[in-house]
């Protein structure tokens, strides 16, 4: 039972003015605790200067102000400069990127504001705020409690402590804070948990000042833990990196043992390690993976949790509520019932008649006064409507006590005293079943009544039961059951289905993507409403009670097929989950109440709800749904598979374009021809490849058919055998153009710088072409290129203008060691890069009928 009185929800004071908390807010600063700086630009600079790329490029300036080149090693300074520069731009972009998602991320109050309740930032709560706290949510300040229905917290934060501490309120009120432990205090620790009850409270210290705030812990941010990409791409560059080394001195004892020049081989060495060195992608990973939780943050879907992106294109089933979810949980009230059966429709301007005004009545005293969920809150409208002024409006009563939802009784009851007599009137408001086990009813009453809901509840209407009882006595009872309730009738409620969901449904459906409805409704509601929206196998269905009685073997057959559970408690969605995880389904999963965390943990992808959930389904969520709406999760589903797509696109180019890189650095060594690249050269490439691939690609459209592929296998590895070959056949193509041209050239008699401009330029008019072939791995290559992406553009543009100007300024040209070319070797370079082009057009056009195939056969 409550503690009498606890109107939690608006009656405990009017709180501070909006100018007041303003003032203090501006004195005392922000409800926030000092958290890790974000990372200035010289931070960054800084990190960037220590990665091997640009150790091994200051070698080479250092190798060539001994050799006596100043031109060179100041052009190698001025393309540092812009990779440098690159790389800030990208990283602060990451940061920005971060920030926004920790505003998004950061935690909310209900405070009691000049009378009036809102919800804000909790950093912008000030000393002396009144605070609402409910059930799941974590307290965001110091504070003492002043009125509270069986409140407990989780203070193991604080204290190690796992069972949950009582509250209470006490008399005087405190006015200082006193340390945690201990039961039936007023004391409320900013970062604990309420795992039970409601309570209005007084904010006593933010910020630093409080107990957390003076033990230095950093609670709210966004997680940034390695994903299984990550570690895969670590590994990888991991074992290129010892490759480099090792091969790079190999070749520097190769040419100095048959050249003579050490300081030249050390500088071929040195070149070879930078074409081999894959530094774009931990780049292209932070980027993607940045960007990418920013892109599905503006579809309203928070990322808590990195690997959630990763695991968002491997879903195979969708476990959603149905209220709130498929709904857009604005409830209105359209059918009463009597006790005899009768029916009233409450949806017209008719007059409701009179036996039918006690179930309003008493459905809104079974309700909180100023309510936020959207049941109440449709009972207490069709009150304030349809009998308007009437004696069923009793404002001047006082709550007594509070007898809440619990896990054997789905129904609420709340206890009033009438002024003008000592006398306590209960009313009492659940599930049409609970309800009838509170009013006693036989067998006989018990089917009657089921029949009747079920009628109603057809029609894809929620059904409550309504009953009432009157208690004299010294107090109340310990026990809601302990009443004589009095059956007053049922309040049907009508919950529009979101525009939305039906498309996102069958889009999953193509998408190879199960939805479950799991809803703790009347069957025949989740069944109308599953037809409504186009689930499939909607007439078949399995209630909660039949849940507790299956074996595990039972229970796997019954969620292969079953896509409706109803009448479900919280508890059972944690048995459900596992279930479908030993059937082999990737399950992402929906939740917003404390019980829901076991099964939002549990599940691959558990998403919370971001507008009714609570702070311990959103902790234990790896992604929330700001809107919570189901549209909002197909998005994120389309936008996870587009960006694990376009991720494998630009280590494909990557690896493409680093295979004639490096193929021109060591085939002149080994074969003793005359260098074609040098540190400038592949500096150039890597202004081309490392724009490309972590801007480029990353805000590359979708493909068209991104939705109508099954779901990716959850073991898929990024760097798998059908990327490899075919970015190593791509990286081929090209390296056998450039070497061609390279090798005719000296052949024919042409200058060796001559033929370094040549091979040089096929290589990057080459690259360009990859940039634009490897957009999409299918489909119509006219569509692709009709596609906007006006970062390809500029990067394509620029790299054509920079070569152009390389070619044809004489001073450029005797820093990239070229000389003019003439009407001949043009004709050479159209015939290379068309070769070139064709082959890599054979090549996507035999990639993708193979890849057609594979799906066909799957």
């Amino acid at each position: 039972m409550a503690n009498p009185p606890s109107e939690a929800d608006g009656d405990a004071g009017r709180g501070l003015s909006e100018e007041r908390a303003a003032e203090r807010l501006a004195h005392d600063g922000a409800n926030e605790l000092p958290s890790t700086r974000r990372r200035s630009w010289l931070w960054i600079a800084a990190d960037a200067v220590r990665e091997p790329m640009f150790l091994l490029l200051l070698a080479c300036g250092i190798i060539y102000v001994l050799l006596g080149d100043r031109a060179e090693a100041a052009m190698l300074l001025a393309f540092v400069a812009v990779v440098v520069g690159i790389t800030l731009s990208q990283a602060q972009k990451a940061e920005r990127t971060l920030d926004t998602l920790r505003e998004l991320s950061a935690y909310r109050a209900i405070v009691i504001r000049d009378g009036r309740q809102r919800t804000i930032a909790a950093r912008e709560l000030v000393c002396g705020d009144l605070i609402v706290v409910l059930e799941g949510d974590r307290v965001p300040a110091d504070a003492v409690l002043i009125s509270g229905t069986s409140v407990s917290v989780d203070e193991s934060l604080l204290t190690g402590e796992s069972a949950a501490v009582r509250k209470s309120v006490v008399a005087p009120t405190p006015e200082r804070m006193a340390r945690p432990g201990g039961i039936d205090l007023p004391f409320l620790f900013s970062g604990t948990m309420v795992v039970q009850g409601k309570g209005s409270a007084r904010v006593l210290a933010t910020g630093a000042a409080t107990e957390i705030g003076s033990i230095g812990r950093a609670l709210a941010g966004v997680s940034v833990e390695p994903t299984r990409i990550q570690r895969e791409t670590a590994t990888v560059v991991r074992r290129l990196a010892i490759a480099a080394v090792l091969l790079s001195a190999i070749v520097a004892l190769v040419y100095g043992g048959s050249r003579g020049n050490w300081l030249q081989a050390i500088l071929v060495g040195i070149t070879l390690a930078m074409a081999i060195l894959p530094e774009e992608l931990p780049v292209v990973l932070s980027v993607f993976l940045g960007l990418g939780s920013w892109r599905i943050a503006k579809k309203n879907v928070l990322t808590r949790r990195l690997p959630a992106i990763e695991m968002l294109g491997s879903a195979t089933v969708l476990c959603v509520d149905k209220t709130g979810t498929l709904t857009e949980n604005r409830m209105s009230v359209v059918t009463l019932s009597a006790p005899d059966g009768e029916l009233c429709r409450c949806d017209n301007e008719a007059t409701i008649p009179d036996p039918f005004h006690d179930i309003l009545e008493f459905g809104v005293l079974a309700s909180h006064r100023d309510p936020f969920d959207p049941t109440e809150r449709a009972i207490s409208d069709a009150l304030e409507q349809r009998l308007p002024g009437s004696e069923h409006i009793h404002r001047d009563w006082v709550l007594a006590g509070e007898y809440p939802l619990s896990r054997t009784t789905l129904a609420m009851s709340r206890a009033w005293v009438r002024p003008e007599e000592r006398l306590w009137v209960v009313a009492a408001k659940g599930a049409p079943e609970a309800i009838a086990d509170l009013c006693r009813f036989s067998g006989d009453e018990m089917a009657v009544l089921e029949k009747r809901v079920s009628e109603i509840a057809s029609q894809g209407l929620r059904v409550l039961g309504v009953a009432r009882a009157r208690y004299r006595g010294e107090r109340l009872p310990e026990a809601q059951q302990e009443f004589a309730f009095q059956f007053v009738g049922l309040i049907a409620l009508a919950d529009p289905v979101r525009p939305r969901v039906p498309a996102a449904i069958a889009e999953a459906y193509t998408a190879g993507i199960r939805t479950i409805v799991i809803t703790g409704d009347y069957p025949a509601t989740a069944v109308s409403v599953a037809n409504s929206i186009g689930l499939k196998n909607a007439d078949r269905y399995c209630t909660g009670a039949q849940l507790a009685t299956m074996s595990d073997g039972e229970l796997a057959a019954m969620v292969a097929d079953t896509n409706i559970f109803c009448r479900v408690v919280p508890e059972q969605k944690l048995l459900l989950v596992e279930a479908l995880k030993r059937n082999g389904e990737i399950v992402a999963m929906t939740g917003d109440g404390v019980n829901d965390a076991p099964a939002l943990r549990a599940a691959h992808v558990g998403i919370a709800m971001g507008a009714r959930g609570t702070d311990v389904a959103r902790e234990a969520a790896a992604l929330v749904l700001l809107d919570d709406d189901f549209g909002s999760i197909i998005e994120a589903v389309k936008l996870g598979r587009r960006i694990f797509d376009n991720l494998r696109k630009a280590i494909a180019f990557v690896i493409a374009a680093h295979i004639p890189i490096v193929g021109m650095s060591l085939l002149p060594v080994l074969f003793g021809m005359p260098l074609v690249l040098l540190p400038v050269h592949i500096l150039f490439l890597q202004l081309i490849i490392d724009p490309a691939c972590s801007i480029a690609f990353e805000a590359e459209p979708a493909e068209e058919d991104i939705m109508r592929r099954p779901p990716r296998p959850v073991d898929a590895v990024l760097f798998d055998r059908s990327l490899l070959v075919n970015a190593a056949l791509q990286g081929t193509i090209v390296l056998a153009a450039t070497l061609a041209i390279f090798v005719v050239a000296l052949a024919i008699g042409r200058d060796e710088r001559v033929a370094r401009a040549l091979a040089f330029t096929t290589m990057v008019l080459a690259s360009v072409a990859l940039l634009f072939i490897n957009r999409s791995t299918g489909g119509s290559l006219a569509r692709v290129m009709r596609a906007r992406n006006p970062a390809l553009l500029v990067i394509g543009l620029g790299a054509f203008l920079f070569l152009a100007a390389a070619l044809a300024i004489a001073p450029l040209r005797e820093l990239f060691s070229f000389q003019a070319l003439h009407g001949r070797d043009f004709a050479m370079l159209a015939a290379a890069w068309a070769i070139s082009i064709i082959g890599l057009l054979a090549l996507r056009f035999l990639s993708a009928a193979l890849s057609r195939g594979r799906r066909v056969s799957a």
